[in-house]
């Protein structure tokens, strides 16, 4: 996972991707650098499993989610975090470069949902920039009671490896 996604932490132990991204977005909030930025913007193409799980956990934590497109984004300095999902729910995918710059210049964390098996087609996305990285390694056929489950997988920076959730790999 580490050598696809370009990160040079991941772990195993999470319950799938929809649990995966609710826990970077938590990770996200935790390391935040303005502590009053409370938005956490969502690709409008983010698979609904996913979405709902955002959105359940966003609730009591008191963040706000924002849906963006690609092409009407706005970053202000109450966003802390993003979610990108490549491919999207419509299977695009396209070079998230722009959009990770435009996150980063408000200090916020950039989240990638990917399927690993359109990562081998294209540059591992910690390459574009991406701080985390999330998405079902169940793709590549290991099934749940096998050793895991780990049907999931989140990948990240050094920086952020006491903040990871699950056990590190």
């Amino acid at each position: 996972i580490s050598e696809l996604t370009g990160l040079s932490i991941s772990n195993s132990s999470l319950l799938d991707e929809a649990t995966a991204a609710a826990e970077a977005m938590s990770l996200s909030l935790a390391v935040r650098k303005n502590k009053n930025a409370n938005k956490f913007l969502v690709d409008q193409e983010i698979l609904p499993q996913t979405l709902d799980v955002l959105k359940t956990r966003c609730e009591p934590l008191g963040i706000e989610l924002v849906m963006f497109e690609n092409i009407n984004l706005k970053i202000d300095n109450n966003v802390f975090g993003i979610i990108i999902q490549l491919p999207g729910k419509n299977g695009r995918i396209w070079d998230p470069t722009s959009i990770i710059n435009q996150v980063h210049k408000v200090d916020a964390i950039v989240t990638i949902a990917i399927d690993p098996l359109a990562q081998v087609l294209i540059k591992p996305m910690g390459e574009f920039g991406a701080d985390i990285v999330v998405g079902s390694a169940q793709r590549f056929g290991v099934p749940i009671a096998f050793g895991g489950p780990h049907a999931a997988f989140f990948a990240t920076k050094e920086i952020y490896k006491r903040q990871i959730p699950g056990r590190i790999v």
